[in-house]
């Protein structure tokens, strides 16, 4: 009898319809491996893509396929693990480097077709060897994926510094984190622990462009902390000063500050050059400003893109609230 060339019915049905599906979604509809190897002879109707992996169709996949082989492969259980099908095909696997940013809209970043290999992020214990063109990139603590067209992506900035790791050429390294930084994929804090993780900061080009979105980074958010002061009408504070006790010490300095209300305000880029200058690092600082009577509001980066209005009425509320609060010590502000 003639075999059938129309791919079985699988059950779990691949997400969206695939035609890319893994020995053990075969074998679970009662294929057997004689079946399978009859179904990818040459000329026949299905083919290997990947070890244990299949596309029931002829001709070279698509970028989505790829990457849907490349989960499937990197995915599969260990025979020791004892995972379910519960726990989803691709299980703590997810794409990262070149691919993930091609999805997360990277202009900076090749389509995944273009891509000579996919890197599919898996944990370190993992025994998997990379093949084909799929490239395992192992780490002790993979981050929470984000799902992206339906596919488990690693986060923009983990996925950035695997590509940077991966980067023989320092221009488009440099194009690939001055894109995360101002395209808003990340904040460049998250984006320089990433880098510090992976220990690329030591590479002369990657801190070279560091220095400069750190730089930029900071910029950007006091243009923005500049716009919301005047798109919402709050009263002008004294701008980048720095705050000390008279005869005293530093305490070190602000982005904003409302003497008459004792309201200053900090933008988080500090995290990324501890000690913000002379005086107490970060949250020591904060706490040596609060007993002196001084509300500290702390600001980010990303809610000032994202939520400006929302920033606007804590600024205004700690303004407002000066009122009903006991006077703050008197402190000498100076020009940073």
């Amino acid at each position: 009898m003639e075999q059938c060339d129309t791919p079985p019915s699988l059950s779990p049905h691949p997400p969206g319809g695939e035609l890319v599906v893994s020995g053990a979604q075969l074998r679970a509809r009662g294929l057997t491996s004689a079946r399978v190897a009859q179904q990818c002879r040459d000329g026949g109707p299905w083919q290997v893509l990947l070890p244990g992996v299949y596309l029931l169709r002829p001709g070279p996949p698509t970028g989505r396929e790829r990457l849907l082989a490349a989960l499937l492969y990197a995915g599969r259980p260990a025979p020791s693990t004892g995972r379910s099908e519960h726990d989803g095909p691709y299980g703590e696997a997810m794409v990262t480097g070149l691919a993930a940013l091609a999805l997360h809209g990277f202009a900076a970043a090749p389509a995944v077709r273009a891509l000579d290999a996919v890197d599919v992020l898996v944990g370190h214990t993992r025994r998997l060897r990379s093949t084909g063109w799929v490239r395992l990139v192992r780490g002790p603590a993979p981050p929470a994926p984000q799902q992206v067209t339906g596919l488990p992506v690693a986060p923009a900035g983990r996925a950035v510094a695997d590509a940077v790791a991966g980067q023989d050429d320092p221009e488009a390294a440099r194009r690939l984190l001055t894109e995360a930084v101002r395209e808003g994929h990340c904040e460049p804090a998250a984006l320089v622990r990433e880098l510090d993780r992976a220990r690329l900061l030591g590479r002369p080009h990657v801190l070279d462009a560091v220095d400069a979105l750190l730089a930029e980074g900071r910029s950007l958010a006091e243009s923005r902390l500049y716009t919301l002061v005047a798109a919402h009408r709050l009263p002008e504070p004294l701008w980048n000063v720095e705050l000390r006790l008279p005869g005293g010490p530093r305490l070190g300095g602000v982005d904003a500050y409302w003497p008459d209300q004792a309201v200053a305000v900090e933008l988080d880029t500090r995290v990324l050059a501890p000690g913000g200058g002379d005086g107490p690092p970060g949250a020591a600082r904060r706490e040596a400003l609060e007993r002196l009577g001084i509300t500290v509001v702390h600001l980010t980066p990303r809610g000032l893109r994202e939520a400006p209005d929302r920033q606007a009425v804590v600024v205004r509320t700690a303004l407002m609230a000066s009122a009903d609060r006991e006077p703050a010590a008197y402190l000498r502000v100076l020009p940073r």
